[in-house]
């Protein structure tokens, strides 16, 4: 039907269609976390500094492996086996615990890095079954090497920190270790419960 002349059609009415914003409900519940109004926004940007602090360290931790044809992993355990060895070497179970990582997979890189010369693997003289760890002169020479880069890395990445604050951190991420390892531990034994039950 057309409109008369000099007239424009009028549209329907139509309703306009209100939807509620969708509002995530706090992720958290530990009093502490929440703000008064039982907010976990500033946690959730905690989460999300934090896993963008965790890949920048991978980033700088692959780079300086890289300067010196090792993976990231094996450039830690490289640094973990220099810090720990003293005169005689450091045990495979305390370069694990050090690491947080398992004793299967010190192992496995230990054996790679003794390989090309980097570690050097020794009988445990308490224990037959085990062995030690210590730097072979090449994983000196080139960690030695790589020092000025390692500083000049480390202190960029934490040039913005006190004393007090570094005091502070520390305290945290040891904290942190603790607790995600029990989240860890509930995760295992949630995915444990889901397969039993399939």
């Amino acid at each position: 039907m057309k409109a008369p002349s000099g007239s424009p059609l009028k549209k329907p009415k139509t309703r306009k269609r209100t939807s509620a914003a969708f509002r995530l409900p706090a992720t958290i519940s530990l009093p502490a976390l929440l703000n008064n109004r039982q907010s976990d926004r500033q946690f959730r940007r905690l989460v999300q500094d934090l896993l963008t602090v965790a890949r920048r360290l991978e980033m700088a931790r692959d780079y300086l492996g890289r300067r010196i044809n090792a993976t990231g992993p094996q450039y830690n355990l490289l640094m973990t086996v220099a810090q720990l060895q003293g005169a005689t070497g450091v045990s495979i179970g305390a370069v694990a615990q050090a690491m947080h990582v398992s004793s299967s997979f010190v192992t496995a890189e230990a054996g790679k890095l003794s390989d090309v010369g980097l570690l050097t693997k020794l009988p445990n003289p308490s224990d037959r079954r085990s062995a030690l760890l210590k730097l072979a002169p090449l994983g000196r020479t080139k960690l030695l090497g790589l020092l000025r880069e390692i500083r000049a890395v480390n202190d960029l990445f934490f040039s913005l920190l006190t004393a007090d604050s570094f005091d502070g951190l520390c305290a945290v991420a040891e904290a942190l270790t603790r607790g995600s390892r029990e989240a860890m531990q509930y995760i295992v034994r949630m995915e444990e419960t889901s397969e039993s039950s399939l």
